[in-house]
């Protein structure tokens, strides 16, 4: 590891002047990605300025009456809070899929959000990566890739974003709020994550030096039968191959409203826009819930070896929406 500066800030103003003043600076949350990537050699900030002091954390009620979460507030606390347990079950439940006790003890919510879109290839430095290195090719194509990219991938990058805060997240519409120096802004996270394209080493819209100061989600997002189901390798902490966020409101048989967000089949949370406009006002049937998923997945282009997760991601689809179409019925 590269030696680096470090500060703790205890305003956001100060972490937003120290960012600037470096463009080798990074934003310090919990560390635990940005930590790893640094003992692999992939990052090498020259200073870390600590924002986990900052007096951004807690859950507090919206004025529109959604729920808004403190960028600092950890995993653990996020996942634990009555207030998302109950109104956004999904989120809960994709928070407690993610990782170890441990890791979201310490992981805060706008870093998990800021984790770096990777696989191995980009975590070894001796291997091509155009994320890494741009303009040197992308080794997983060729190599290991059976928990790669389907959808939206690119000849530069088949990374999948690891995230399953994130999906969950992107199903209820939630939006990023951030600080910089010239004001405050906002992102919906539908638009938060850029597509792999040309430049996989960009992966978000957040201005240079931006901090993240919260997530808002909305009330009209509010389910308390959402669903969050992760398909992994191990019962341990282990990525996902293919994830699920819904919701489902169904009325005398037919669907009123949907909300579908897949994880782990694309280098960004995959909001089921295609699936979603199927099923709306249609049978809340497993037969339609199965064409939806195939006009979803439709686009999708597996690699040799991934072409499973078509498969599985059809299936885990229309297992959530009959087990959510149970309970509304």
């Amino acid at each position: 590891m590269k030696a680096f500066a470090y500060r703790r800030a205890t305003e956001v103003r100060d972490a937003l002047t120290l960012a600037a003043e470096d463009d080798g600076t990074r934003y310090l949350g919990g560390g635990t990605n940005l930590v790893d990537l640094m003992k692999d050699g992939v990052e090498a900030p020259t200073r870390l300025v600590d924002v986990r002091f900052l007096p951004l954390d807690g859950v507090r009620e919206a004025p529109d009456g959604g729920l808004v979460i403190g960028a600092t507030t950890t995993n653990s606390d996020a996942a634990a809070h009555p207030e998302v347990r109950r109104r956004y079950p999904a989120l809960s439940q994709a928070v407690l899929a993610g990782a170890s006790g441990q890791l979201r003890n310490m992981a805060t919510v706008g870093g998990n959000l800021l984790q770096r879109t990777r696989c191995a290839y980009f975590a070894d430095p001796s291997q091509a990566c155009d994320k890494r290195v741009s303009g040197s090719g992308c080794s997983a194509i060729a190599g290991e890739h059976h928990n790669h990219a389907i959808l939206g991938w690119s000849r530069h990058c088949v990374a999948t974003h690891p995230s399953d805060m994130a999906v969950a997240m992107a199903a209820f519409d939630a939006v990023v709020h951030y600080e910089t120096l010239d004001g405050a802004g906002e992102i919906p996270l539908s638009e938060f994550y850029l597509p792999v394209g040309d430049t996989p080493q960009r992966e978000t819209v957040l201005p240079p030096g931006a901090l993240i100061t919260a997530v808002a989600l909305p009330k009209s997002a509010v389910s308390p039968r959402s669903r969050y189901r992760k398909v992994r390798e191990r019962a341990s902490y282990a990525f996902a191959n293919v994830s699920i966020a819904a919701d489902l409101d169904v009325h005398h048989g037919s669907v009123r409203s949907v909300r579908i967000a897949l994880g782990a089949v694309a280098s960004r949370p995959w909001r089921a826009r295609t699936a979603e406009a199927f099923l709306q006002d249609g049978p809340a049937t497993a037969d339609r819930f199965r064409a939806a998923a195939d006009a979803e997945l439709s686009t999708a282009e597996p690699l040799p070896g991934n072409g499973y997760k078509v498969t599985l991601a059809r299936n885990l689809i229309v297992a959530v929406l009959t087990e959510l179409a149970d309970r509304a019925m």
